[in-house]
């Protein structure tokens, strides 16, 4: 999910700061650290975290693959819009050498907010607001995927790549994917997510329920098959309260917008409530239900919402979660700290795993790769565990009777 609590300032980072980050990573090319020389590296997982470690690694000599399940860069469709934070998202790009590639690519506008009660009382627009007082920068997850893929050497992602097992072998791992094939590699990297396979070779430590549930939605065209929607949101965002539960859409720059009603709810609720998630009535007929009381106007989303909808408890890793590091595995991202996503922090994390242990291997200076990875690790867990849980106090809150009141004086209204 694309919301996003935590506020970030972006500069747009003067010329001679970024021909500086330019000369240092140039610099770093012509000297390639012992602990990867001759290696084969294998991230498995080609999210935003996993391509930005396979940029940072090749910027530094590797021999890097990133293996992923999808059968080709469109494969999947993009959920919301990222608000990507400067000490975390856009640092791990900017050093990756891939700050313009962002700016051109950004969605200004996309980071304005409405809130709006449930009865579709606007209580807060930014789109009022003069634009210097809006300072988060946001970019779809489309192009900010593109702006990585492109920046590999081709052929680095090795698509169709679905991870079936991984055992030792010798000094290395063998990894099998579902499609048949079998690499060896001498370091392997997680980065796959949620349900990772190689969390549980790195660590026993599971997730837990944090007793909220979303459903997402998406409208394509939504200037015509939504238009009431369309117009609220201005090309922005929209939390929408009320009964302690949450309505949140988010605009996306190919003309559709995704929408995500969250709500308290059993771990597996969505396995027993009997609802189709394939049929568009059985779920409008739920949020007609659930959402008694909320205006008219939110049924449009269901109603002209494509029939996929797709429902997703959320979770989050222990935050006192700890472990021995091993000589050759590590895992970033929601691999390693799954979190509630009620302060956008998720693919901030992600990006800066990527450039923390990207660092680690190649530019500073370690006995082994084992301490390397021991000392990503262990500053990880640190700022992983803060982080999540902002996110969750977040989550609370969103789902509390002072939902509106929290968010309108966060941001600035007027709530009655």
């Amino acid at each position: 999910m694309g919301c996003t609590f935590a506020f970030c300032y972006c500069s747009l980072y003067p010329q001679s700061n970024f021909y500086l980050q330019s000369f240092i990573s140039i610099t770093i090319n012509t000297n390639i650290v012992s602990l990867i020389k001759n290696k084969k590296i294998a991230i498995i997982g080609g999210g935003p975290g996993g391509l930005t470690l396979a940029r940072i690694l090749q910027m530094n000599g590797a021999d890097v693959k990133v293996y992923e399940r999808d059968l080709n860069r469109n494969a999947r469709m993009q959920g919301a819009t990222l608000d990507l934070h400067e000490e975390s998202g856009l640092k791990a790009l900017t050093e990756a050498g891939l700050i313009e590639e962002f700016k051109a690519n950004y969605r200004p506008g996309a980071e304005k907010l409405s809130i709006i009660d449930k009865k579709a009382k606007i209580l807060v627009d930014e789109h009022t607001q003069k634009k210097d007082e809006i300072a988060r920068l946001e970019i779809d997850r489309g192009p900010l995927q593109n702006i990585l893929l492109n920046s590999l050497k081709q052929d680095t992602v090795v698509w169709d790549s679905q991870l079936v097992s991984i055992s030792a072998h010798n000094d290395s791992w063998k990894l099998e994917f579902k499609n048949g094939s079998s690499v060896i590699a001498d370091i392997v990297i997680g980065a796959d997510g949620a349900n990772s396979k190689i969390r549980p070779y790195v660590t026993p430590i599971k997730s837990f329920y944090t007793g909220v549930t979303a459903i997402e939605g998406i409208v394509y065209n939504s200037e015509t098959k939504s238009p009431n929607m369309h117009a609220l949101l201005k090309g922005g965002k929209i939390f929408a309260m009320g009964d302690e539960r949450s309505l949140i859409l988010s605009s996306k720059g190919d003309g559709s917008l995704v929408f995500y009603p969250s709500f308290k709810a059993e771990e597996n609720w969505h396995k027993e409530c009997g609802i189709n998630f394939n049929d568009k009535a059985e779920v409008l007929a739920w949020f007609k239900k659930e959402y008694t009381g909320w205006d008219r106007v939110w049924q449009e989303l269901f109603e002209n919402a494509d029939s996929h909808f797709v429902p997703r408890p959320l979770y989050s890793m222990p935050f006192d979660q700890t472990w021995e590091a091993l000589p050759n595995l590590t895992i970033i991202g929601d691999a390693a700290h799954l979190m509630s996503p009620f302060a956008g922090e998720g693919v901030n994390m992600a990006m800066l795993d990527a450039l923390e242990l990207g660092k680690n291997l190649t530019v500073q200076n370690f006995l082994d790769i084992q301490t390397a990875i021991a000392s990503y690790e262990k500053q990880m867990r640190e700022r992983a565990s803060n982080a999540a849980k902002d996110s969750l106090d977040s989550q609370t809150v969103m789902h509390s009777e002072n939902a509106k009141s929290f968010l309108v004086e966060m941001f600035g209204g007027v709530h009655n």
